[in-house]
């Protein structure tokens, strides 16, 4: 088995114009020295759509979709990384090399590839089965007609049926080429205990696919029609190669557009629920499939949107799945509000039954905020008993402790306490103090990770990097009283986003652009030092990573580029030299000509005019080969993660902050690197410092009557404050506040 090789997808990559492949789908007009044009991703009357051709990325200032050539492509076309860049290189022509895997490689995408392959056929049969066979007709057909299922949303959702024979599905697939072993581990059949022959897994039952985010059937759903209690009534391909449950949604290939488009996930239980919201015209709805939500199936659902619609039954079942699954979806930063249906409805029942104006209209007047509806619900089944209420008050805080923004917690704490007529600052106390309990249960497992890590085979440990020459303000201070930046930043990623961000843009534009230097021994010796060379050394000096992990794949990602980079500077130096002796010979050569009139002095002048000339653009064309040169590759990584952030940051239109024009008069932002990047380094280091003085904070208010635990912490809260000032005074534009 072999995979396009690098040589061949950096060709595409190349090759790729994003003005050329966006023309093919929008139509583009001239503004500036860019493009625009209208949104293919929303609808929109004035054109928000930009296209930069020397950047070669597109950006929707609206939507906020875009990217470059292949993002584009992956996104409106709805493709994979590899099917992207193989529609590339077709359009523009590039015969695809490819390279052998490694064993390993070859192994893990073979087993996938066959499973996918065995799915692909078996959805065929299942579909033909339903539609072109007495019984699929009778049976299946007719089970979706009885449902209300129309032949559209048939379609749409490839529904099927098994036939009831013992081994129809699996002696058809032998007899197809498949073998036994890609039989069963497709899950479509199984070898039976006792031995003998293949078994169908879905024999006599209604076919629902999974499908995966770029459309390819990874999994079946079947429900039998019997009324035999010893049956079970949802069988469901067990996990492989290509599918695991917990990283699926039912429907997310479906409604992926519909969710971008109304910047919403609802989120149903089962698969006629999805359905017949679709029919109805509800198209951004998804299922979990009846299991236990996770967080892999959240992170999905953050890829297209933060706010997600939970619609459960209106019973008590209902109501308790509904409180069960949410706290998760909070701790990822998601926006909830919960439906609860009229008595005696779910979401197909109520589709089936209403049109499409009318379930958009109850949704948008019933849908309530998460937090308000847990609490509500819960003080009711309360009453007046004080314990209870207790509970319910204890349940709510947990529920506000796992948000991870500071403003929108606190909010909700005001709003809580008013409605549990409670003391606002007993229960803010009480969310940071599970807070600080999660935080503590989250270093002990990374640092019990880390003990892990350090029993296993030693590897060459990475050569430290160099010193950089500016010197930090000062040392975060350490101590046992003081909890280290990575343990506090982890679990408040999402309030340290915008400082990570910041520096995540500097990578992702000046990775590579040497604007530093590094101290190399004790006389005085210096050698360039890029960027991301330059944050890698000062994080590591003070033991800090990125909280983000998006930020953090980035950042890892861009220092692995560091050796490919310098080898392909050293070309780029080759070739720029040999085209400026090139032209200086050229022009060496007209000059002799065209001033021989001016004398010796006129050619000398000229002559050195056309050397300046030459060298400023082997400079200008090595500066922008430096700044360009992760950007590039980033904003088309095969990491879904790394490459949505890399194509956002570079997209984004960065509003310029005081600092920004404090120094106006220096001409771009590439120039003020060196003064821009260690403030943004600074920005990150301050938030942390503010982060573990609130936690000691916290931990001071814990600590009761242990005099010997407040003496110690009182002591790093002095040391931090300390530091903190000192950040502050070097980067000038901040309030010292009382310490919280």
């Amino acid at each position: 088995m072999k995979r396009i090789d690098r040589a061949t997808v950096q060709r595409i990559l190349d090759t790729a114009d994003i003005v050329d492949v966006v023309s093919d789908f929008v139509k583009l007009k001239r503004r500036g020295s860019g493009y625009i044009g209208l949104c293919p991703f929303h609808n929109e009357r004035t054109p928000s759509f930009s296209v930069s051709k020397t950047r070669n990325i597109c950006k929707c200032f609206s939507c906020g979709q875009g990217g470059s050539p292949v993002n584009f492509i992956m996104l409106h076309e709805q493709m994979s990384y590899n099917e992207a860049l193989r529609y590339l290189a077709r359009k523009y022509n590039i015969e695809i090399k490819e390279e052998e895997m490694t064993d390993d490689e070859r192994r893990a995408a073979s087993e996938r590839e066959s499973v996918l392959a065995v799915n692909e056929w078996a959805l065929s049969r299942f579909e033909e089965w339903m539609t072109s066979t007495p019984e699929g007709q009778s049976v299946g057909l007719a089970y979706f007609r009885e449902r209300g299922i129309n032949d559209e949303m048939i379609r749409r959702f490839h529904l099927g049926y098994a036939l009831e024979a013992r081994d129809a599905m699996a002696s058809e697939a032998i007899a197809a080429g498949f073998f036994t072993d890609q039989i069963v581990a497709a899950g479509i059949a199984y070898a039976p205990e006792g031995g003998g022959p293949l078994r169908d897994r879905f024999r006599g039952r209604v076919i629902y696919p999974v499908f995966t985010i770029s459309g390819k059937p990874v999994a079946f759903g079947g429900r039998t029609l019997r009324s035999d209690k010893k049956i079970a009534k949802y069988v469901n391909s067990p996990e492989n190669a290509a599918y695991s449950k917990s990283r699926e949604l039912y429907g997310l290939y479906q409604a992926k557009r519909g969710i971008v488009a109304r910047d919403k996930c609802i989120l149903v239980e089962g698969y006629m629920d999805v359905i017949s919201m679709h029919q109805s015209g509800i198209d951004n709805v998804v299922a979990s499939s009846g299991t236990s939500l996770t967080y892999g199936q959240i992170r999905l659902i953050h890829r297209f949107t933060e706010n997600v619609t939970v619609i459960y039954d209106s019973d008590p079942a209902g109501i308790k799945a509904a409180l069960r699954s949410v706290d998760m979806l909070l701790s990822e930063g998601m926006k909830i509000k919960i439906l609860l249906l009229p008595d005696g409805d779910d979401p197909d029942s109520f589709a089936q039954t209403h049109s499409s104006a009318e379930v958009e209209q109850y949704i948008a007047d019933h849908e309530t905020d998460f937090i308000r509806f847990k609490t509500r619900i819960l003080l009711a089944d309360a009453g007046d008993d004080p314990i209870a209420r207790s509970k319910v008050i204890s349940d709510i805080a947990r529920s506000i402790s796992v948000i991870p923004d500071e403003i929108l917690r606190t909010n909700y704490i005001s709003d809580c306490a008013r409605s549990l007529a409670f003391d606002e600052k007993v229960l803010a106390l009480q969310v940071a103090r599970l807070r600080a309990e999660n935080a503590g249960k989250q270093a002990e497992e990374e640092a019990r990770e880390r003990a892990r890590a350090s029993i296993a085979p030693e590897q060459d440990a990475p050569a430290p990097a160099p010193a950089a020459t500016t010197p930090p303000p000062g040392d975060v201070a350490g101590g046992s009283a003081a909890p280290a930046p990575a343990a506090i930043a982890a679990p408040h990623a999402a309030e340290l986003r915008a400082v990570e961000r910041e520096l995540a843009r500097y990578i992702t534009r000046y990775a590579m652009v040497p604007c530093f230097l590094a101290e190399l021994d004790d006389q005085g010796n210096t050698a360039p030092m890029t960027v991301v060379e330059y944050i890698d050394a000062e994080l590591r000096y003070d033991e800090i990573t990125f909280a983000n992990p998006d930020i953090r794949a980035l950042f890892d990602s861009a220092l692995g580029l560091l050796p490919a980079y310098r080898e392909a500077r050293s070309q780029a130096e080759i070739h720029a030299a040999e085209h400026e002796a090139t032209s200086l010979a050229q022009g060496i050569e007209v000059i002799g000509r065209d001033h021989a009139a001016e004398g010796i002095a006129g050619i000398e002048r000229a002559e050195t005019a056309l050397r300046e000339r030459l060298a400023a653009e082997k400079n200008a064309e090595l500066d922008l080969f430096d700044s360009r040169y992760a950007e590039h590759i980033l904003i088309s990584s095969p990491d879904d993660a790394i490459r949505t952030l890399a194509n956002d940051l570079v997209a984004d239109r960065h509003r310029l902050s005081k600092i920004h024009t404090k120094y106006a008069h220096v001409e771009t932002e590439r120039e003020r690197l060196s003064i821009l990047v260690p403030r943004a380094v600074y920005e990150l280091k301050y938030a942390l410092l503010e982060l573990q003085l609130r936690d000691m904070s916290r931990r001071l208010a814990l600590s009761g009557s242990d005099f010997e635990a407040q003496t110690s912490i009182l002591k790093a809260i002095q040391e931090l404050s300390e530091v903190r000032k000192q950040l502050a005074r070097y980067l000038g534009e901040r309030t010292l506040s009382a310490r919280r």
